[in-house]
């Protein structure tokens, strides 16, 4: 929220410096009369849109900065959990002893694929497939996908609970 009202600020101010020039210009360029100010206030109204572009300039530099710093962290969170996944995926297909083709197989289930894009990915067909995931549901001890994902969720899950415990 605080950063939603600072980045608004920041383009009011920017919004004020710049239509301050850009109005000068406009009316000298179109040659409309305007009541005329002391030089002195004029001075001041310029240098005060100037640094109203200047300090929007910096804060803008400063709000890149933290968003790259955001998302630096953000890429390694999703590095670490997606390596966390990996090794769940594997400690789970050694202990259910499942070969390599249906590893493969169990991988594209966990992903969303059908059994048809699957067939595709391995060229075989639709029918070693579903034997295939037969099999790694019955190795598993689960009845369907839904089940099988949900195995993984759960030891996700508990790791994350794991760890904030011990935090």
């Amino acid at each position: 929220m605080r950063l939603k009202l600072i980045i608004l600020t920041m383009v009011a101010v920017q919004a004020v410096g710049a239509l301050f020039f850009i109005s000068n210009i406009a009316f000298s360029v179109l040659g409309i009369e305007r009541q005329p100010i002391d030089w002195q206030m004029r001075e001041f109204m310029e240098i005060g849109a100037a640094v109203a572009l200047l300090i929007g300039l910096v804060m803008s530099g400063l709000l890149l900065i933290q968003s790259q710093r955001r998302l630096g962290r953000a890429e390694a969170q999703l590095q670490r959990a997606s390596s966390a996944f990996m090794e769940v995926l594997e400690q789970h297909f050694a202990q259910w002893k499942l070969t390599p083709a249906e590893r493969d197989v169990a991988f594209f289930v966990l992903k969303g694929f059908s059994t048809q894009e699957i067939a595709g990915f391995r060229k075989t067909s639709e029918g070693t497939i579903k034997a295939q995931t037969n099999a790694i549901y019955r190795k598993a001890g689960v009845s369907g996908r839904g089940q099988l994902m949900s195995i993984f969720i759960d030891d996700l899950l508990a790791d994350r609970l794991n760890s904030t415990d011990s935090d």
